[in-house]
């Protein structure tokens, strides 16, 4: 009898998808769950949101780094932040693995353990999927979203004399990663950041609710992210360092390893931080932090200056 780990190859697909299917569970808005050419998901609001994300081993994640789990939970997150970005709650995650075959089965199991876990939380049920061969262990994660009966909170709808503002981790998962880079594995609270973020998942409702005039997921640095909003809303903005929240344990890390902590703060990605404008101060949320405001131009400012550094990471140009 052999005392190899199963793997892919010797488990089989439709094997490991039918364990994958037995350990998740499912909201009421799942009408037919896996099993079936399709799954159909209740859209009581008549609209769909939808989005999908990408996450592939050495550029995402590193399996030497994470654990199944946490890469499962990371990838999740990833694509719900983008639904929690146009104010809406998800519903329902369609997840595609590609992998080599001499992938352990229990990786995999992991995997699907901490998409479930993610989903769960959120009142959403992993609905699809499918599993095939390839050179690089691959992700993709389409998520359904629900607006109940909201507009959506669009990238282009910042308008002049709004007021800007963030809610959740800013840089902690760039210095997570320097730290890991360095060959550490602590402090765990800015390692565990890049292994699985904590984005604001709920605030996107809370940011809608609150009349955002246009909102983003901090997926690829905060000036990146906001330079997407005043590109689509044809305004600049303008970022105080001052009131930009860096946590001491970046300061201290920073310190520790020569670096700035606020260019993680203004720059790292990966945290799925939101960032969103709203009318004036006075309809900013409890939890969300005024860092700028809204100006007649174009680009980003940052105290003042124009930004004419790296804004964040970008997968094909000079920082990817």
């Amino acid at each position: 009898m052999s005392n190899q780990p199963a793997t892919l190859a010797s488990t089989g697909e439709f094997s490991v998808i039918d364990a994958l299917v037995a350990r998740t569970g499912q909201p009421t808005t799942t009408l037919l769950g896996p099993g079936d050419d399709c799954a159909i998901v209740a859209a009581a609001d008549g609209r769909v949101v939808a989005t999908v994300d990408v996450l592939v081993d050495g550029v995402h994640f590193r399996t030497d780094w994470a654990s199944g789990e946490q890469i499962g939970r990371r990838a999740a997150l990833a694509s719900m932040a983008d639904v929690a970005a146009m104010g809406a709650t998800p519903t329902a995650l369609l997840v595609g693995l590609c992998a080599p075959a001499e992938t352990p089965t229990d990786l995999v199991m992991d995997i699907g353990r901490g998409l479930d876990a993610e989903a769960s939380k959120v009142g959403a049920g992993i609905v699809g999927g499918d599993i095939t061969r390839s050179t690089v262990l691959t992700i993709s994660v389409t998520v359904l979203g629900d607006l109940a009966g909201r507009e959506p909170v669009r990238r282009s709808g910042a308008r002049v004399g709004d007021v800007v503002a963030v809610v959740g981790r800013l840089g902690w998962a760039a210095a997570g990663l320097a730290v890991l880079s360095r060959g550490f594995r602590s402090p765990a609270a800015l390692v565990g950041s890049y292994r699985v973020p904590e984005p604001p998942i709920e605030q996107g409702v809370v940011a809608a609710l609150a009349g955002a005039t246009s909102m983003i997921d901090v997926s690829d640095g905060l000036i990146a992210d906001l330079g997407h909003l005043a590109d689509e809303s044809g305004v600049a903005i303008e970022v105080a360092t001052r009131v930009v929240p860096v946590h001491a344990r970046l300061t201290e890390v920073a310190s520790a390893l020569g670096r700035d902590p606020m260019e993680w703060a203004m720059t790292g990605g990966d945290d799925h931080a939101l960032a969103a404008t709203f009318p004036d101060k006075a309809s900013v949320p409890a939890d969300w932090t005024p860092i700028g405001m809204v100006r007649e131009g174009s680009g980003i400012v940052v105290d003042g200056q124009p930004w004419t550094g790296t804004g964040g990471w970008d997968h094909f140009g000079s920082g990817g």
